[in-house]
């Protein structure tokens, strides 16, 4: 298997696993959904599952407790999120969101997938999209299998200024996405395409 498709599969899968490793961690120890759930099966059936209705608080799964990681600057709470990347199309109805979301990572899917088969594997030029790409492809796979799973997305890093200034929440998976997208801006730069040299004449 030449060198460039075992960095996508392993970065890719490496995304996906820390994404819902980090998510099935918080939901076990920062919501009740969990509790009294003895096996590992148990727990993942609860997570995978069909989720409860909303609560009061239009959670469906209840927290119990948060983490001050850094007081004032950043904690780990459990949020939901039924929207894209930083909330947006949460307000959309689930009828038209569901069809949305499914169109937008096959498209995305589709689009990496052809720019990634046309890069060489071996030009150093192309490092920031080799490893770039993978990263965008495992974090957009992450989300989606949140939402084929319960129809929202796990939220959990909060960095806030003294909690009167809040950055969306995010998620490992929207991380990666990021980093993605900011090496895939370098990649722009680095590999701009050269002007043709005009033939020389004998």
């Amino acid at each position: 298997m030449p060198r460039k498709y075992i960095i996508l599969l392993a970065v890719t899968l490496g995304v996906i696993v820390l994404d819902q490793w980090t998510k099935y961690l918080v939901v076990r120890e920062l919501t009740t959904q969990m509790d009294g759930k003895e096996t590992l099966g148990e727990r993942l059936g609860a997570m995978y599952s069909e989720p409860p209705p909303q609560g009061f608080n239009g959670l469906h799964y209840q927290p119990k407790r948060h983490i001050e990681v850094a007081e004032s600057f950043f904690r780990l709470r459990y949020l939901e999120n039924p929207g894209a990347a930083w909330g947006m199309f949460r307000g959309l109805p689930p009828e038209a969101r569901g069809p949305l979301f499914h169109v937008a990572i096959i498209g995305a899917v589709i689009l990496i997938t052809f720019n990634f088969r046309k890069l060489s594997g071996t030009d150093p030029e192309e490092t920031w999209a080799l490893w770039g790409l993978p990263l965008v492809l495992g974090g957009a796979l992450g989300n989606y299998i949140d939402r084929i799973a319960r129809a929202f997305v796990i939220d959990f890093l909060e960095a806030h200024w003294f909690d009167k200034a809040t950055f969306p929440s995010f998620n490992v998976a929207d991380v990666a996405i990021c980093i993605g997208v900011g090496m895939l801006i370098v990649d722009s730069f680095v590999r701009k395409e050269k002007p043709a040299q005009a033939p020389t004449q004998a």
